[in-house]
């Protein structure tokens, strides 16, 4: 069953993407007033998804069973392939067709309910789609609900065709096609057959070469995209870091500068006492003054 923290994640990679950085920090600040560092550490990790991601997060969230078609569908395109059925590959090939419009079509319609003025990367998306059909990795990446950008696929290559011939038995039975054969249960090879045979072998090796080729530009692309988004880590926890920081500071300004506005108040309050202190010793320097003068005006007088 799900966690509320899972329903939280849900929620965010269910909204437009255009408020997901805001809505994470507020989690993220819940959490930690909670006391729940493990949360607010799984929040701080979440990253925010593209455009195209999200409505393919949408889809994935809110029609699940049109995800499980897709990777049913891709299960049945990867048999074919193994087997060399061409016939059955052409008509998965146009099936998959329909159904990644489909899907396209009902991601796009969920996303517009959602935010109706937001443009819509339908290709990114479609692109996507295509790539879960072709790799079960991106596929199950796709059923989480939390991809955070498109994906892409070159294709599913061009399948041989398997090889055209005519087989006889020993009474002369025909195979097909109504052609006659030699005796003895031999194959027999037509020319248009053999160079048709050597053009698929060919398209063969093309295509594994170029499916090689992609798998390690792929794997070159998966490394830099690790990479970068270790840095883009270490970067969101740097400022991270540093907006605490600022936080801590602005509280210790604050008090400070509370601490200034008293300071402030007693040195007025201190300053007028002084002033007072001033007047009354003025007061009494001229009273001594006073009865100074009049003593030695009375010693002055004194009688012999």
């Amino acid at each position: 069953m799900p966690s509320a923290t899972d329903d939280l994640i849900q929620r965010l990679y269910e909204a437009p993407p255009e408020g997901f950085v805001a809505s994470r920090s507020a989690a993220i600040e819940d959490a930690r007033k909670a006391g729940d560092r493990a949360t607010a550490k799984r929040l701080a990790a979440l990253k925010k998804p593209t455009v195209a991601a999200w409505v393919v997060n949408l889809l994935a969230l809110r029609r699940p069973e049109l995800i499980e078609e897709l990777v049913e569908l891709s299960t049945a395109l990867r048999e074919a392939q193994r087997g060399l059925d061409g016939a059955a590959l052409r008509e998965l090939t146009n099936q998959r067709r329909q159904v990644v419009s489909a899907l396209v079509s009902a991601a796009g319609m969920l996303a517009r309910a959602e935010e109706p003025s937001i443009k819509l990367p339908l290709g990114e998306v479609e692109a996507t789609l295509t790539a879960a059909l072709a790799e079960p990795e991106i596929a199950a990446q796709v059923r989480t609900g939390r991809l955070i950008r498109a994906a892409t696929y070159a294709g599913f290559g061009e399948v041989p065709r398997p090889r055209l011939r005519l087989v006889t038995d020993e009474a002369g039975t025909h195979a097909e096609d109504d052609d006659e054969g030699d005796e003895g249960g031999e194959v027999v090879e037509f020319p248009r057959e053999k160079d048709a045979d050597r053009a698929a072998e060919r398209r063969r090796r093309e295509y594994e070469q170029r499916h090689r080729e992609l798998r390690r530009e792929l794997s070159n692309a998966q490394a830099a995209e690790k990479r970068a988004d270790e840095q883009l880590e270490r970067a969101e926890a740097a400022e991270r870091d540093a907006g605490h920081l600022v936080e801590d500071l602005d509280a210790e300004l604050a008090e400070l500068e509370r601490r200034r506005t008293e300071a402030q108040a007693d040195v007025a309050r201190r300053k007028q006492a002084r002033r007072l202190a001033e007047r009354e010793t003025a007061a009494a320097r001229r009273q001594v003054g006073d009865v100074q003068a009049a003593l030695e005006d009375l010693e002055s007088d004194e009688p012999e």
